[in-house]
């Protein structure tokens, strides 16, 4: 049985007695009914996009990562792209709304924030978690109070029919789903007519060329870490609802005393190499936004939050280790 309380605590930012009570409670739980062996790395992350925007996209990410693009779903209201690296690392699944007046919950998180709702389709949607036992680790969830879409909300929705798919997080607006897929299978998303789109695999491959040109190509390595900016209140909670859904454990906080703000980081319980299987890293300021004023503290990711919505913030690549003409290869490649 893996023993998630046993890793080694980083940081130094203080959490309160609350977090560290129901830290420990909770992963002890979580190891003893077996969730944490039944719950293995991240398999895909989901992001969609406003109509006309994911080709695009497309070709902005064929450019700065290492993402192939594979195949194209294609649903009666969306269209939902599959890039690749490899089985060893997370696939990206881009969805695009096909009329801009189709509505939904995932639009409705957007449409409250001021920022948010000027792109009311494009957001961040959440994680696909491979399982051993779908079945076994739903039955566990649902008892430990985590609400599912059911399979007829998942039809309307328009997302594939072989993932359990956890309501969106009041912390973080994001989705966990699970896909039972055994080790030796191809990822498969039950969802649509799938086909190649030309238009796609031209910008997939002029991407490409470029990538080349500037001989990044072999430079950018898969996603090592994503970034959640959330509100201050809700740090902690965000962070053991996370562990709650998946097989990660808590890594440690880092204090960032000159952005008013905190950086806390969750790994996987299985996978060393982030690369297998991302760093899940939240962002939250250390006092709410409404009295930084009578100190004048700066309030960089309360502001986002209430820009934008509590969503996700970023997706940092890795680089390889050495030198191009000279220079570190992630300067090479930035530049």
């Amino acid at each position: 049985m893996t023993i998630s309380n046993s890793f080694p605590r980083q940081g130094d930012k203080q959490n309160s007695a609350f977090f560290e009570e129901y830290l420990e409670r909770l992963l002890q739980e979580r190891d003893s009914i077996g969730l944490t062996d039944m719950i293995d790395q991240v398999e895909a992350l989901m992001i969609t996009v406003d109509p006309g925007q994911s080709i695009r996209y497309i070709g902005e990410l064929a450019l700065m990562t290492p993402y192939q693009y594979l195949v194209t779903l294609e649903s009666k209201s969306h269209w939902t792209h599959v890039l690749r690296v490899d089985m060893n690392s997370p696939d990206l699944l881009i969805r695009e709304v096909k009329d801009r007046r189709t509505r939904g919950i995932f639009r409705s998180l957007n449409e409250v924030y001021p920022v948010g709702a000027r792109k009311p389709n494009s957001r961040y949607m959440g994680e696909v978690l491979r399982v051993q036992d779908m079945h076994g680790v739903v039955e566990c969830q649902q008892q430990r109070q985590f609400r599912f879409f059911s399979q007829d909300d998942v039809r309307k929705l328009e997302l594939p029919g072989n993932l359990a798919i956890v309501k969106p997080s009041p912390y973080t607006h994001n989705i966990v789903c699970y896909m039972e897929r055994p080790l030796d299978q191809l990822r498969i998303y039950a969802l649509g007519n799938s086909s190649i789109s030309p238009e796609v695999q031209d910008v997939y491959l002029a991407a490409k060329e470029l990538q080349k040109k500037l001989r990044i190509d072999d430079l950018i390595l898969p996603i090592d870490h994503l970034a959640t900016r959330i509100y201050s209140q809700n740090r902690e909670v965000a962070i053991l609802e996370w562990l709650s859904l998946s097989s990660y454990y808590y890594w440690g906080s880092y204090n960032i005393s000159d952005q008013n703000s905190s950086t806390n980081v969750t790994k996987s319980v299985h996978h060393n190499n982030e690369m297998h299987s991302p760093a899940k890293v939240f962002t939250a300021n250390n006092t709410p936004y409404f009295v930084n004023h009578l100190d004048g503290l700066p309030s960089p990711t309360e502001t986002f939050a209430r820009n934008y919505g509590p969503r996700l913030h970023h997706i940092a690549m890795a680089a390889r280790d050495g030198e191009t003409d000279r220079r570190e290869n992630i300067e090479h490649v930035v530049s």
